[in-house]
C-alpha cells in the first residue's frame, strides 16, 4: 500500500471544525498528517487545488436489489455507483428477494462486498420476518452478523404493538429501528402528491397526512420506549414540525431527507416521467421549503439516497404501472451543490455534517472524520465542475433517473478507502 499525498484541498471535517486549505498524507489506510505543506517524495500525489476533501461520505438508506434482482442491481454494480458519487459506506434495505431476515443472507452481502472490494456495505435487517409485519426476526443474530440497525423499508410496520416490541426489543441492543412512515390505507397507492396538480393531471395522490400520521405515532411509541427511532426520506412540513417538537422534548429520534425531496417539485409530474415516480412522492413547494429549513435548523439529522434502481422495461409501463424510485447516488452531490450551497441556503460544513458525522452515529461507526489516526475515508469534490448525467456514463446496472441529459455541477473527482484509492473520474 504506497502512501498518498493530497496537495491542497479545502480540507472540510465537521467533526473536529477544520475548514482550511491543507495537505493531507495518507500512510498504511490511515491519515497519517495534516498540515499546511508536507513533504513525501515517496508517495503518490493527488491534486487538491480547487478540491474540496471531505470525509467519505456515508448513505443510510439505499436499495441494491440483491439478492433477487440482478438485472436492476447487484451489489458490484451499486457499489460502483456510490463510490462514483463519493459515498464510501452505504447501509442497504432489506426490501430484497428474499429480504434480508437472516444470518445467511447478511452474510452473503457482506461476502460479496468484500469480493468487489470497493466501499463499505451494511446491510440493515428486516424488523419482521418475510417483511410481512407479524412476527419480528431474530435481531441478535443479525446483529452478531453484522446488521447496522432494522427495518421493514418499502413498508410500514402497520401493527402498533408489533412495532411497539420492535421498538422495545432494539432498546436492548441501543440500535436504532429505521421506519419507512407512509399509512398505506390513507395513501391509498397514490401515483404523486396529493394537491392541485395531482388533480390537475387526473393522477391519484398520497396526502402528507399519509406519512404525517405514521410519523406521529412513532414519535408517541418512541417516547414510550426509550428507543432509537430513525424516520427514513422525510418530505413533508407536517412531518418536519412534528419531529422538531419531539427533538425538543428529549424523544430518541433521527431522520433524514433525499435530494429528491429538496430539489423538485410536483410539478415536475406533468411531464408524465415515471422516473419522477418515487415513495414518498415528491412534495410541493410548502413541503420543499420546510424541508430546506428543516435542514438548517438540525430538525433534519442526514441526506440519504434511496438509491431505488427498476430496469428501463418497468419504468417505461404506463405510469400507474411503473415501479417507485429513482437512483441517486451519482447525482446526490450535485443536488446538493446546486440547491443547498449554490444557492447560499447552507454552509458546506453543515450539508458535509449531514452526510458524514450524523449517519456515522445513526449506526454508531468510527467514521465521518479526516483526521490524523483515523482510517483514510476521503472524498474529493470539485464544487464548480459541469458536468452531462449520460446513460453510457451511469455506473448502476440501472438508469431511472430524471436527470438523463441534464448538465449537472459539482463532481466527485476521487474516492480513496481505507488508504486506496477506489475511483477517480474519467474526463
Amino acid at each position: 500500500m504506497s502512501n498518498i499525498l493530497i496537495k491542497g484541498a479545502r480540507v472540510i471535517d465537521p467533526k473536529s471544525k477544520l475548514d482550511a486549505v491543507r495537505d493531507i498524507l495518507i500512510a498504511d489506510g490511515k491519515v497519517a498528517k495534516i498540515a499546511k505543506v508536507i513533504r513525501d517524495k515517496k508517495a503518490r500525489e493527488l491534486k487538491g487545488k480547487g478540491l474540496i476533501a471531505t470525509p467519505g461520505l456515508i448513505d443510510l438508506h439505499c436499495h441494491l436489489r440483491d439478492p433477487g434482482r440482478p438485472d436492476e442491481e447487484t451489489i458490484e454494480t451499486g457499489s460502483q455507483a456510490a463510490v462514483a458519487g463519493g459515498f464510501t459506506s452505504i447501509c442497504c434495505m432489506p426490501n430484497t428477494e428474499p429480504p434480508i431476515d437472516n444470518e445467511g443472507i447478511v452474510n452473503y452481502i457482506y461476502k460479496e462486498a468484500t469480493r468487489v472490494s470497493l466501499c463499505n456495505v451494511f446491510p440493515i435487517g428486516t424488523i419482521t420476518k418475510g417483511r410481512v409485519g407479524k412476527e419480528l426476526t431474530e435481531f441478535g443474530e443479525l446483529l452478531r452478523a453484522g446488521a447496522k440497525g432494522f427495518s421493514d423499508d418499502g413498508d410500514t410496520v402497520a401493527d402498533n404493538n408489533v412495532f411497539r416490541h420492535a421498538l422495545e426489543y432494539s432498546k436492548v441492543f441501543d440500535v436504532p429501528i429505521l421506519e419507512h412512515p407512509i399509512d398505506r390505507n390513507l395513501a391509498q397507492d397514490g401515483l404523486m402528491n396529493e394537491g392541485l396538480v395531482s388533480t390537475r393531471l387526473g393522477l391519484k395522490g398520497s396526502p402528507a397526512i399519509a406519512e404525517e400520521v405514521i410519523v406521529a405515532r412513532d414519535l408517541q411509541l418512541a417516547k414510550f420506549t426509550g428507543a432509537r427511532l430513525h424516520l427514513c426520506h422525510i418530505s413533508t412540513k407536517g412531518a418536519v414540525d412534528l419531529i422538531r417538537k419531539a427533538k425538543k422534548e428529549g424523544i430518541r429520534v433521527t431522520c433524514e431527507t433525499c435530494p429528491q425531496y429538496f430539489y423538485f417539485i410536483d410539478e415536475v409530474l406533468e411531464s408524465f416521467d415515471a422516473n419522477y415516480k418515487v415513495n414518498p412522492p415528491i412534495r410541493g413547494e410548502e413541503d420543499r421549503q420546510a424541508i430546506i429549513k428543516g435542514l438548517k435548523d438540525g430538525t433534519i439529522d442526514c441526506i440519504a439516497t434511496d438509491h431505488a434502481p427498476h430496469c428501463q422495461a418497468e419504468k417505461e409501463l404506463e405510469f400507474a404501472n411503473a415501479p417507485y424510485g429513482m437512483i441517486g447516488f451519482e447525482t446526490a452531490i450535485s443536488l446538493v451543490i446546486m440547491e443547498l450551497i449554490n444557492k447560499q441556503k447552507m454552509a458546506w460544513s453543515d450539508v458535509i455534517e449531514k452526510m458524514t458525522v450524523n449517519p456515522a452515529s445513526v449506526i454508531r461507526e468510527k467514521a465521518g472524520s479526516i483526521s490524523p489516526g483515523s482510517v483514510a475515508n476521503i472524498t474529493l469534490i470539485s464544487p464548480g465542475e459541469t458536468w452531462q448525467v449520460a446513460e453510457d456514463k451511469i455506473k448502476s446496472r440501472s438508469k431511472n433517473t430524471p436527470l438523463l441529459g441534464k448538465e449537472l455541477m459539482g463532481r466527485v473527482r476521487n474516492v480513496i478507502i481505507k488508504g486506496v484509492i477506489k475511483y477517480s473520474v474519467k474526463s
